[in-house]
């Protein structure tokens, strides 16, 4: 592919947080158990800081070393931290973000602008070419892909344990905001483990 910059975004192993339909975002929960076929080839994979994309990671690329940037976390939801929808549908503010997720930020945490900056900072240590691997969270995934394919965040689907890969003409493409040339999608983990 020449110039072409891949990113193959893998959302982490679902945790109990998860499994709750929680915000979790830099609480540092581990995954619970899932079963994946390793792959021993690759040699070197990036991610979130936290233990749960760690830990995917041990499982999946067993025999990788594992780059861990805190760049890559999900969006810090602040007081709304291990709260559900159910918990906070009736709070204005948690409605105001809702209803504009883009100017509204959780209290004490931070906002898509926020995290949409560390996304961009962490993607810019990469080379100019290669394919890299990088397992993280729901947000960040639906930002990349919303910047890969123009279309809304959350209208970007980011499941668990599945990889999205998408490709640019070069790196300069991606940086420009120009679309992807190519985007696909496969899961990762044995069914019942999403």
């Amino acid at each position: 592919m020449g110039n072409a910059f891949v990113l193959h975004l893998i959302r982490h192993a679902p945790t109990a947080g998860n499994k709750r339909k929680a915000y979790i975002g830099w609480t540092d929960e581990p995954v619970l158990p899932f079963i994946a076929a390793p792959d021993n080839s690759k040699e070197l994979v990036w991610g979130s800081d936290l233990l749960r994309c760690r830990q995917t990671a041990e499982v999946l690329y067993p025999n990788a070393r594992y780059n861990p940037d805190p760049n890559f976390r999900e969006l810090h939801f602040g007081d709304w931290e291990k709260m559900t929808y159910d918990e906070l549908k009736t709070d204005a503010h948690y409605r105001s973000w809702i209803d504009d997720p883009r100017s509204v930020a959780p209290p004490n945490g931070e906002s898509f602008q926020q995290l949409a900056e560390r996304i961009d900072a962490a993607t810019d240590r990469f080379s100019e070419t290669g394919d890299f691997i990088i397992i993280t969270h729901g947000g960040p995934i639906r930002y990349l892909l919303s910047k890969a394919t123009g279309q809304a965040f959350f209208s970007q689907q980011a499941l668990h344990g599945n990889c999205y890969t998408v490709i640019w003409s070069s790196k300069s493409a991606y940086k420009e905001g120009q679309r992807c040339i190519s985007f696909s999608a496969e899961p990762l983990m044995a069914k019942g483990n999403t």
